[in-house]
């Protein structure tokens, strides 16, 4: 890309308004930004509000002559630095209240340049020399510090008023120097005249101006390029953050943190415990509710289940009605699978427990809730179309746990396993102080006789209405 089409593209995106720019990105991530922006402008008063205060030290501890001061009595610089701390702690709080609009961060462009030029102008006044002595001064370069201030807030329009405003400004303050006498422009063509001496040459006063132009142009370009990161970045942050409610915490991070582009029939295989929990006679109840009561009911319920799966390192794959089915080792390997998963079955068990009191879930308390869990190998990955992926857990685990799940009522029981997912949790820690039954079964949705263990009875009130 040449420079004359770099900086062609830069005027482009500052001249393209930023409604039109954004119009299609949601208002969500547009509040993002600006509050981002807000920030940045917090920040850029509270690093401006640092430079004058170190300015105003230093002009205390710098040795003054006050005899060769032209106007008795009166020091301009105090002044000067006295009024541009007042202006930035009113825009600091204007910031911090509301945040500032874009006509109020162009005035404060203007105010800011506007102070530093009165500065560096008030200091022939203050020690006695002829203007020229003021292009000399090293605060001058203090001209690209507010220069790159601006590139703070992400937007190369900021940057470029606050170059061009400079560069007003000091070829404003280099016509006054030629102007103010004409008698005397103080003008010469000898380099080493013109530094040892308070000549002007009128050269390196052109070379500062394309120093701030070039500066301004290149930070410009490049703040442009980075906001459209900037943008790029918030947009996938918020997308995230709405993936992640949608999916569960680790499937969200294997989406979101994936190296390369997700396409169905994408698995691995691992060894894992699976969960699934239902409501027991739920469809029959809900039919008797008004939609909305169901819906708030099984939001109440999830809400309660789902940090404790969670909390046990458990994954939820599905929502289905008033079912559940979580995965234990599946999204990542785990050593404990299986005994966390029975971990989480019995906080699940004590947590039904205290609904019996709750003003909506005692419909649903104790052994209404069941759940099974079965261990053993699955693949996790990915299924679906180009259009349409989803990520899910498959496997005879899977399957069996769904079977046991359904077989609560069959047994009478509210929580079932299989013998070896029970040894399996016992070798990986796993310790029940309970009392457990254990049956030989033929599972019929199975097809083949199964050692069952029976982790909860179910109560015998609960299991006359069933």
């Amino acid at each position: 890309m040449s420079p004359l089409t770099a900086i062609t593209n830069v005027i482009k995106e500052v001249a393209t308004p930023p409604p039109k720019r954004h119009k299609t990105m949601p208002g969500r991530v547009l509040v993002a930004i600006e509050q981002q922006e807000n920030s940045s402008e917090i920040l850029i008063k509270l690093i401006q509000i640092t430079i004058f205060g170190l300015w105003g030290v230093l002009y205390l501890l710098s040795p003054k002559d006050e005899a060769r001061s032209l106007m008795a009595g009166f020091e301009p610089v105090p002044w000067a630095l006295a009024s541009y701390l007042v202006l930035n702690i009113i825009g600091l709080a204007w910031a911090l209240r509301r945040g500032l609009p874009n006509w109020a961060v162009y005035m404060n462009i203007l105010i800011d340049i506007s102070m530093l030029m009165v500065l560096i102008w008030s200091f022939h006044i203050q020690y006695n020399q002829p203007p020229s002595f003021y292009l000399k001064a090293p605060t001058a370069f203090y001209i690209f510090i507010f220069i790159a201030l601006r590139a703070l807030r992400f937007q190369a329009r900021f940057v470029l008023a606050a170059g061009l405003v400079a560069v007003i400004g000091w070829m404003l303050l280099t016509a006054y120097v030629i102007f103010s006498d004409p008698a005397n422009t103080m003008i010469t063509r000898d380099y080493i005249v013109y530094l040892t001496s308070n000549s002007v040459l009128v050269g390196a006063e052109i070379d500062k101006i394309i120093a701030i132009l070039f500066v301004t142009g290149i930070m410009a370009i490049a703040i442009a390029r980075a906001r459209k990161l900037l943008v790029q970045a918030v947009a996938e942050s918020a997308a995230a953050q709405d993936l992640s409610r949608f999916f569960d915490r680790s499937v969200a991070d294997q989406i979101t943190g994936s190296d390369e582009k997700l396409i169905s029939g994408q698995g691995i295989r691992r060894d894992a415990a699976i969960i699934f929990v239902d409501i027991r006679g739920f469809t029959g109840k809900a039919a008797l509710m008004e939609p909305s009561a169901v819906v708030a009911l099984l939001s109440e319920y999830q809400k309660k289940l789902v940090p404790i799966i969670q909390r046990h390192g458990g994954s939820i794959d599905k929502f289905m009605g008033d079912g559940i089915m979580a995965s234990f080792g599946a999204v990542g390997p785990s050593k404990t699978y299986a005994a966390d998963a029975l971990r989480a079955v019995d906080n699940i068990v004590a947590e039904t427990e205290k609904w019996t009191d709750h003003e909506m879930l005692h419909h649903i308390a104790g052994s209404k809730v069941n759940a099974a869990v079965a261990a053993g190998p699955v693949v996790f990955g990915v299924l679906g179309d180009e259009n349409r992926l989803e990520y899910t857990t498959i496997g005879d685990a899977v399957n069996l746990s769904a079977k046991l799940e359904k077989c609560n009522k069959e047994v009478c029981s509210r929580v079932l396993t299989d013998q070896q997912t029970l040894a399996t949790a016992k070798s990986q820690g796993y310790e029940n102080r309970k009392k457990i039954n254990g049956m030989s079964r033929f599972v019929e949705s199975v097809g083949e006789q199964l050692e069952l263990v029976v982790l909860y009875k179910m109560e015998p009130s609960t299991r006359e209405a069933a």
